[in-house]
C-alpha cells in the first residue's frame, strides 16, 4: 500500500520520500523515521538559501560581528539527517557495526 508523502514537504523531498516508500517495505516507525528525515533535509536546505542570500555573519545592534543562526540550524539539521539514514539503513553495504537495529534491506520490494 502506498502512503501520500507529507504535504509539508517540498517538492525534492517529497518526492525522494515517495521514492524510498515504493522501493522498501515500511513500517510505522520507519515512515515516521522517513518523514523526519526529509523534513531535516527541508530545513537544512532552507538554512543554506539564507546562508547563500544573507551570508555567514551578520552584525548585532553593538556593531559586532555574529555568527548567523542559521549556521547551527544547518549544521543540526544535516546531522539529525545523516543519522536517520543510518537508523533508516537504506544502504547497499551492511553496517560494520553489529550491535546496530536490523537493516530494511531484508524488506525491500521485490522488483
Amino acid at each position: 500500500m502506498q502512503i501520500a508523502a507529507p504535504d509539508h514537504l517540498s517538492e525534492s523531498a517529497a518526492k525522494w520520500w515517495r521514492a524510498v516508500n515504493r522501493e522498501y517495505d515500511l513500517e510505522d516507525h520507519h515512515i515516521r523515521l522517513l518523514t523526519l528525515a526529509a523534513e531535516a533535509w527541508d530545513r537544512t536546505q532552507q538554512a543554506r538559501e539564507v546562508l547563500d542570500r544573507e551570508g555567514l555573519i551578520y552584525t548585532d545592534r553593538f556593531n559586532a560581528p555574529r555568527a548567523r543562526p542559521e549556521i547551527s540550524i544547518e549544521r543540526d539539521s544535516r546531522l539529525a539527517f545523516a543519522r536517520l539514514l543510518r537508523e533508516l539503513d537504506l544502504d547497499v553495504t551492511p553496517p560494520a557495526d553489529a550491535l546496530r537495529p536490523p537493516s530494511l534491506r531484508s524488506n525491500r520490494r521485490a522488483a
